[in-house]
């Protein structure tokens, strides 16, 4: 009889199958782009049920929170023209075809490779059973682990212990790899600030204030104060006989 893990990992790659195929099928670019999103939800679910919840929760927070709002957005905002995109479709179709053939091909000799790998079978351990007076003589910390290797799941004929995926990648990442993390941390950073020197444009109809003369300015350069006579322009009767007619 079918578990529910098994029953909602075959909904899970369903549902994630039927959204990749619409990706690609949809006729709207904004539909094809929420599609996206539902196949990343899914992949999320799948990555969720193998226990790897760390890989689950960077996909739904880079993928669709980041990286598929941002297309989105992009693709609402560009408006673009679905007859000129698919002018020449069928054109260049056969070599579409064929490198996705290849494609396919690699991917299923990758996969079936591993599928025959077999794994050597691991004997399990002797178990010694440590008596109760010798776990209360031990200090905490040894009896805790006596205890704790004693009590954790047989899986594969190996005793493991019960351990985060998060936490065990948070500390590899900033023990082992941190200067790696750091230097590409600085990439990025600049990329970032590049993208934005490159794409600042000035514009001759767009107001700009420069700080420095907002700095250096005085009280006697923000008004001036002119002279003037208190007298009254003369009287032109020619004129308001012109309006009134």
């Amino acid at each position: 009889m079918m578990d529910v893990q098994s029953a909602l990992f075959y909904v899970f790659s369903a549902t994630m199958l039927f959204a990749a195929f619409r990706v690609i099928t949809a006729r709207n670019p904004v539909h094809a782009a929420l599609y996206l999103v539902l196949a990343f939800f899914q992949a999320s679910g799948i990555w969720m049920l193998l226990r790897a919840e760390f890989l689950s929760i960077a996909l739904v927070l880079v993928y669709v929170g980041a990286v598929m709002v941002l297309f989105l957005f992009v693709v609402m905002m560009l408006d673009i023209n679905i007859d000129s995109i698919r002018q020449g479709f069928w054109k260049h179709f056969p070599l579409a075809a064929t490198m996705g053939a290849v494609i396919a091909l690699e991917l299923a000799a990758v996969l079936l490779g591993g599928f025959r790998i077999s794994e050597p079978q691991m004997h399990a351990a002797p178990s010694i059973a440590v008596p109760a007076a010798v776990v209360a003589s031990m200090p905490v910390d040894v009896a805790s682990a006596a205890v704790g290797a004693a009590s954790a799941p047989d899986v594969g004929h190996v005793v493991v212990a019960q351990a985060s995926n998060t936490k065990e990648l948070g500390v590899l990442l900033y023990t082992e790899y941190l200067y790696p993390v750091q230097i590409a941390a600085l990439i990025l950073l600049v990329a970032l600030i590049a993208a934005i020197a490159l794409t600042l444009r000035a514009r001759k109809d767009s107001k700009y204030q420069n700080p420095a003369d907002q700095v250096r300015v005085k009280a006697r350069d923000r008004v001036a104060l002119v002279k003037m006579e208190a007298v009254k322009p003369p009287f032109a009767p020619a004129a308001e006989e012109e309006k009134s007619a």
